[in-house]
């Protein structure tokens, strides 16, 4: 379980370097980091700190975009 853990935390460092150097629709990015933390707290093991902060953040940008 250790290692799918490090390999989702992998994914998401991934998804937000992606997100950071614009590669890519920023909206998709966010949906794909979406389901890769739901992953991680599915195996019970914590989400780092950093992956939080910038869920809270992508949060607070995408959440207008829920009704359009």
């Amino acid at each position: 379980m250790a290692n799918e853990h490090s390999e989702l935390i992998a994914a998401a460092s991934l998804l937000i370097d992606q997100m950071e150097g614009e590669q890519g629709d920023r909206h998709e990015i966010w949906l794909r980091l979406q389901t890769t933390l739901q992953q991680i707290r599915a195996t019970g093991m914590p989400v780092p700190d950093d992956l939080l902060r910038m869920e809270r953040l992508l949060e607070e940008e995408f959440s207008g975009d829920a009704g359009a």
